[in-house]
C-alpha cells in the first residue's frame, strides 16, 4: 500500500497525470473507487484483495477524463477491461499510466498499451473458486433445468440496471432499454421482460466480457447475473480458443466472419 502512495503520489507532484484512479475506504468500511488529485489525497488510497471494482468503466466518462491526464489502479479484470475498451477505439491510448497490481500486491508501472499487452501475455485469468463451483453446478444442469434456474433467479430482477453502470463495456450512450419507439424491452420488471433485458445483455457482451463478474457483485437482489456473460466467454474459449482483453490485435469473434468457418452449428 505504501509503495502504491509513493508511486502515485511522484507521479501527481512530477504533474505527469492530473488524476489517480484508485479505491478508498468508504461509509461501513467498503470499499470504494476514488480519485486523487491532490497530494493530500494520497494518504486514502488503499489496494489489496477488497479492492475488486473495476475502475476501467471511469476512464471514458467525461467528467473525469476532462480532468486531465490519468494514472490508473489496476487488478487484473481492470486491466483486461482497459486493454478491450483501447481494442474498441473507446479510450486514449497514449494519455494513460496504468499501475497494475497483482494478487501479491506487487506494483508494476506500465506507461503505454504496448507495455500493457507485454504484462498480460503472462497473466493467465482465472476465476474465483465460488464463480467456478457455480458455473460447474449449472453446467451440470438440464437446458430446462437451467431455464428454471434462471426464471426463478429473474423474478427478484428490479431494473435497477446497476449491472450495467458497473461493466465497462456497456458504454452506448443510448441503451435499448431506454428506446420507447419502438419499445423492445418493457420497462416494468417481470420475468420475460427481465429474461429479455439480461439475455440481450449477455449476448452484446459474447467475444467482449472480461470476467469482472461486476454485473453480478453489484446486484442488490443477489442474482449471479455475471455467470451469463462469463460463461458465454468460456465458450468462446472452447469454440474459438480465444480470449479477450489480452492483446492489441484481437477483435470480436462474435463479429468477425472468416469465408472457412465451420457451420456445423446449422440443423
Amino acid at each position: 500500500m505504501e509503495k502504491l502512495r509513493e508511486i502515485a503520489g511522484e507521479l501527481l507532484k512530477s504533474n505527469d497525470v492530473k488524476v489517480v484512479i484508485g479505491y478508498t475506504k468508504g461509509m461501513n468500511n467498503k470499499v470504494t473507487p476514488f480519485f486523487a488529485k491532490k497530494q493530500e489525497d494520497i494518504a486514502k488510497l488503499i489496494c489489496g484483495n477488497s479492492c475488486a471494482q473495476n475502475l476501467a468503466v471511469y476512464l471514458y466518462k467525461k467528467d473525469i477524463s476532462d480532468l486531465g491526464k490519468p494514472a490508473i489502479v489496476a487488478n487484473i479484470h481492470t486491466l483486461r477491461g482497459i486493454m478491450r475498451l483501447a481494442v474498441e477505439k473507446q479510450i486514449d491510448k497514449k494519455e494513460m499510466i496504468i499501475l497494475a497490481i497483482d494478487n501479491a500486491g506487487d506494483i508494476q508501472k506500465l506507461d503505454n498499451l504496448s507495455d500493457l499487452e507485454n504484462y498480460l501475455s503472462s497473466v493467465i485469468p482465472q476465476l474465483n473458486e465460488e464463480d467456478q463451483q457455480m458455473l460447474d453446478e449449472l453446467n451440470r444442469m438440464t437446458p430446462g433445468e437451467r431455464m428454471v434456474f434462471w426464471k426463478q433467479e429473474m423474478k427478484k430482477c428490479i431494473k435497477c440496471y446497476a449491472c450495467r453502470q458497473a461493466c465497462p463495456l456497456c458504454y452506448c450512450t443510448r441503451c435499448t432499454v431506454e428506446e420507447n419507439q419502438p419499445q423492445w424491452i418493457p420497462v416494468a420488471s417481470s420475468v420475460v421482460g427481465n429474461l429479455e433485458w439480461h439475455m440481450m445483455r449477455a449476448m452484446h457482451l459474447s467475444g467482449r466480457c472480461v470476467e469482472c463478474g461486476q454485473c453480478g457483485k453489484v446486484c442488490p437482489v443477489n442474482i449471479p447475473i455475471h455467470l451469463l456473460p462469463v460463461r458465454i466467454a468460456q465458450e468462446m474459449k472452447t469454440l474459438y480458443g480465444t480470449s479477450t482483453g489480452i492483446s492489441l490485435s484481437e477483435k470480436c469473434d462474435m463479429s468477425t466472419f472468416k469465408p472457412d468457418d465451420k457451420e456445423n452449428f446449422i440443423g
